[in-house]
This record gives structure tokens, C-alpha cells and sequence, in this order.
């Protein structure tokens, strides 16, 4: 059985919801596991900052995000970095760590 999944608001995930903002780089809406899915309990740390190794910038998610990581650690294939303003891959080969540790994020 897929899992429930809803915008970070809420709402129903729409077709047009990836759709890059020009202004600042992200998505129109980022898709999360649902409230229901999430109180169903976390398998790693809610964690809400991460840092790009590549430009050693620090990003902060909201906790929909951060407790959708924790759920479900494989959930996505990539994030954003609030200072190069674009996405990049997560997982064993990304580009993130979780601020304070060596913990790579999406693992």
C-alpha cells in the first residue's frame, strides 16, 4: 500500500506542484508523507537543518519535511539549498549531511 502524501500545507498534491519558482528557486509545493502517515512514528532523528557540502551553506526545513526524512529516510530523491537557491541529490551519494554530524541526509 502507497502512503498517504499531501502538500507541506496540507493540501492535495497537484500536477503542477514542481514547478520552479523563479524568484527563489523552489518548488511551488513540496510533497510530504501525510499527518497521519507521520504519527504512525520515525525511524531516525527529526532533524530540521542540513548542510551542503558542497558550498557548506546551512538550510533549515519546515517540520513536515523534517519529520517526513524521519519516517521514512529514502522518501526523496533530492533537496534545496537556501544559499546556491536550487536542488540537489540526497542519499548515499548527495551532496547533504545533517548539521552537527557526518550523517548523510536520505540514509
Amino acid at each position: 500500500m502507497t502512503p498517504k502524501t499531501t502538500l507541506t500545507d496540507g493540501s492535495p498534491v497537484t500536477p503542477d506542484h514542481r514547478e520552479i519558482d523563479p524568484r527563489t528557486g523552489m518548488q511551488k509545493g513540496y510533497v510530504v508523507l501525510s499527518a497521519e502517515e507521520r504519527a504512525k512514528g520515525f525511524v531516525r532523528p527529526v532533524r530540521r537543518t542540513y548542510r551542503h557540502l558542497k558550498c557548506k551553506g546551512v538550510t533549515t526545513m519546515g517540520q513536515a519535511l523534517a519529520e517526513t526524512y524521519a519516517r521514512d529516510p529514502y522518501f526523496y530523491s533530492g533537496t534545496f539549498c537556501a544559499h546556491c537557491g536550487t536542488h540537489f541529490p540526497v542519499g548515499e551519494d548527495g551532496e547533504f549531511v545533517w548539521d552537527g554530524t557526518d550523517e548523510k541526509v536520505g540514509t
